[in-house]
C-alpha cells in the first residue's frame, strides 16, 4: 500500500521519482528520520493546518518544480536563477554537494552517504503541497502592531525584556513569516545616532557573514556559502577598501575566525567550519594562505544537520580554544526519552543538561587546547545556538549571542546575550529563561528544575542575534567612537522568520557598567526593513576597524557598511 501511495505522488510530479521508487533498498521511513535530523529545523512540510515555512522554504511538493519558485521566500539569487528543476537526480546531486550543483546557494547541509541521500529523496517524493497553500503564496497571519515590531525601532531607542511578564506558551499562533529580500529601494537609507554617519563600504560580496579584524587592520570575512575566507584591506579613515582578496577557499561552511596567539603578532589563523576546526600559518599582512589547512579538531559532533554556524575564541591566557556548536533541531523533538536509571548513568559521564542522540555535543559550548590534543570538553550546556562568541577584554569572561527556540508564539522565547559561567546549564531544551519549563518537554527533567542559569540580557524573541563584538580601547583612531562606548557590546540582529510582525534586521548597542549589563539595550543601526514581508538587508557580522569605525556585514545583498564619527 505504501508503494501505491508513493507512486501516485510521483506520477503527479511527471514521473520524476519512478527510478527512486524502483530501488528496493530505498527506505522512506529512514528518509523521514534523516529529514527530521538534518532538514526540519529550517524546512516545513506543511503539517496539519500550518502551511508555513521556517528559515528555509516549504519543502512539500517541490519535485517537478523549478528551484527557488516560491515567490514569498527570499531565495539566494544563485538558486532562483539556476534553472534547475527538482527531480530525483537533481535533488541527489544537490544533497551531495549543494554548492557544487548551484554555486552561491545558502544551503549548508549535505548528505554524503549515497544510500542516505537516496532514502531522503524517496521521502521527499512522497510529500505533496498542502491544499491551503496557493502556488507561490504562503498563508500569512494578520497581526496587531506590538512593541517588538520593527516600526518601533530607531537609533537610541531603548528596549528591555521583563522576564516576569513573559506570555504563556502558544499565547499567539506560531507564524511562518520569512522575509523576502529585495534590492535597496530608491531613497532607502540607514539611520544611526546623532554624531555618527553610516556609508556603504563594499558590495558584490557572496553572503558575507562573520568578520574579524587582524592586528594589522586587515578585515577577514567568512563567505560561508561560497566556502571562502576573504581579506578586505583598508586605510584609516577611508570610505572604501583598498583591496579584496581570497585568503582561502574550498572550505565547508567556514564561519568562526580567530588569530593565535593573541597579541600583535599571531602565527596562526584558525577557522571553524561546519564540523571541524582548521588552522593556517599566518604572518601579519598575509593576503593568501601559504599552506594547506592543518586539521586541529577533525569532528565537533556526530551529526552536522541543523544549525551550521560555529564560532571560536581563545582565552586571554592562550591556553584554551573555545567553540560554540548549535543544536540539530528547534527543541530536540526527535531526542529519545531516558528512564531515570539511564539518565543517572548518562549524567555520570556528561555535564549537567548535556543532550544525547543526535544532539550530543550540540547546543553546547566546548573547549580544548589550541593544538586540539585534549578531548573536547563541555564549557557550558543548554545553549541552543550561540552564533557569536567573544572574550571580554578586561575580565576574560566568555560572552555569547544566542538564538533561542521557536514555535511557542510571537513573543517567546527571548534570544539573549550573556556571559557564560563555566560548567553552567542554560536550559535548552527543557527550560528557558531560568525555570520556565518548555511544554514540549513537560515533566521530563525535574532534576534540572531551578538549575538553568538566567541569561544576563534577554532580547526581543526571534531577533536572531548573531555576531557580537566588544568596542575596544582606541589609541588614536581617526574614526574612534566617544569614550563612553569603550567596552560596550555591538551585536547584529539578522531578523525574524517566526514572528507575525517583523523584528530585528538591525544592529544594537549594549552599554556595560563595570563590565556588566544594565538590563536594557538600544538600537544603533536601523532601516533595513521595508515592511512585514520584505527587507533589503540582514546584518550578520560586526567588527571594529583599525581606525575605530564599526563595520557591519549584510549577507542578504552582499554588502558591508561603515559607521564612523569621521566627517570624510
Amino acid at each position: 500500500m505504501r508503494i501505491i501511495v508513493s507512486l501516485r505522488v510521483c506520477l503527479s510530479s511527471s514521473f520524476l521519482c519512478l527510478s527512486v521508487l524502483a530501488a528496493a533498498s530505498d527506505d522512506i521511513n529512514h528518509g523521514k528520520l534523516l529529514f527530521q535530523q538534518n532538514c526540519s529545523i529550517c524546512h516545513s512540510i506543511g503539517l496539519k493546518d500550518q502551511a508555513i515555512s521556517g528559515q528555509g522554504p516549504l519543502i512539500a511538493g517541490i519535485v517537478g518544480k523549478p528551484a527557488g519558485s516560491l515567490s514569498d521566500f527570499s531565495y539566494t539569487k544563485a538558486l532562483s536563477t539556476s534553472g534547475v528543476i527538482w527531480s530525483n537526480k537533481t535533488l541527489n546531486e544537490f544533497l551531495k554537494g549543494p554548492a557544487l550543483l548551484i554555486p552561491g546557494t545558502a544551503m549548508a547541509v549535505m548528505i554524503q552517504n549515497e544510500s542516505d541521500r537516496s532514502d531522503l529523496v524517496s521521502y521527499l517524493c512522497t510529500l505533496t503541497a498542502p491544499a491551503i497553500v496557493k502556488e507561490g503564496n504562503l498563508v500569512k497571519q494578520a497581526h496587531v502592531k506590538t512593541l517588538g515590531d520593527y516600526q518601533n525601532d530607531a537609533p537610541g531607542i531603548t528596549h528591555q525584556i521583563n522576564l516576569s511578564n513573559l506570555p504563556k506558551p502558544y499565547a499567539t499562533k506560531s507564524a511562518g513569516n520569512s522575509p523576502k529580500t529585495v534590492k535597496r529601494p530608491e531613497g532607502a537609507s540607514l539611520s544611526v545616532p546623532r554624531g555618527f554617519q553610516v556609508k556603504l563600504f563594499a558590495s558584490h560580496l557572496s553572503g558575507p557573514r562573520l568578520m574579524r579584524t587582524a592586528p594589522n587592520g586587515d578585515i577577514f570575512i567568512a563567505e560561508t556559502r561560497a566556502g571562502k575566507i576573504k581579506i578586505l584591506r583598508t586605510k584609516d579613515g577611508a570610505n572604501e577598501p583598498v583591496s579584496l582578496s581570497v585568503f582561502a577557499e574550498g572550505l565547508q561552511g567556514p564561519f568562526g575566525i580567530a588569530f593565535y596567539p593573541l597579541g600583535d603578532d599571531p602565527k596562526w589563523l584558525y577557522i571553524a567550519t561546519l564540523n571541524t576546526v582548521v588552522r593556517y600559518p599566518y604572518h601579519s599582512g598575509d593576503l593568501k594562505a601559504s599552506a594547506k589547512p592543518e586539521v586541529i579538531i577533525p569532528e565537533l559532533a556526530h551529526n552536522t544537520g541543523g544549525h551550521s554556524t560555529r564560532d571560536i575564541a581563545f582565552t586571554l591566557d592562550n591556553k584554551r580554544l573555545i567553540i560554540s556548536v548549535g543544536s540539530v533541531s528547534n527543541v530536540a523533538e526527535a531526542m529519545s526519552k531516558k528512564t531515570s536509571e539511564s539518565l543517572k548513568a548518562w549524567n555520570l559521564s556528561h555535564a549537567p543538561g548535556a543532550a544525547w542522540d543526535d544532539e550530543e555535543n550540540r547546543a553546547d559550548i566546548l573547549h580544548t587546547d589550541p593544538e586540539g590534543k585534549l578531548p573536547l570538553k563541555y564549557y557550558a550546556t543548554g545553549v541552543r545556538n550561540a552564533v557569536g562568541i567573544a572574550i571580554q577584554p578586561d575580565t576574560g569572561k566568555l560572552w555569547v549571542s544566542t538564538n533561542e527556540r521557536d514555535a511557542l508564539g510571537d513573543d517567546l522565547v527571548p534570544d539573549y546575550i550573556t556571559h557564560i559561567e563555566e560548567g553552567g546549564f542554560y536550559g535548552w531544551p527543557w527550560y528557558y529563561m531560568g525555570n520556565h519549563e518548555d511544554p514540549r518537554h513537560a515533566g521530563e527533567r525535574p532534576d534540572l528544575a531551578g538549575k538553568a542559569i538566567v541569561p544576563d540580557l534577554p532580547v526581543q524573541p526571534h531577533s536572531a542575534t548573531l555576531q557580537l563584538t566588544f568596542y575596544p580601547k582606541q589609541q588614536a583612531g581617526v574614526s574612534a567612537f566617544p569614550s563612553d562606548y569603550t567596552g560596550d557590546i555591538f551585536a547584529a540582529f539578522h531578523g525574524s522568520w517566526n514572528r507575525t510582525g517583523r523584528t530585528g534586521s538591525k544592529v544594537i548597542r549594549v552599554h556595560l557598567v563595570d563590565g556588566k549589563v544594565t538590563g536594557s539595550y538600544e538600537d544603533f543601526i536601523t532601516g533595513f526593513v521595508v515592511d512585514d514581508g520584505h527587507v533589503w538587508g540582514r546584518p550578520v557580522g560586526v567588527t571594529v576597524a583599525h581606525d575605530g569605525a564599526l563595520i557591519v556585514s549584510d549577507d542578504a545583498n552582499g554588502t558591508l557598511w561603515r559607521v564612523s564619527t569621521h566627517s570624510k
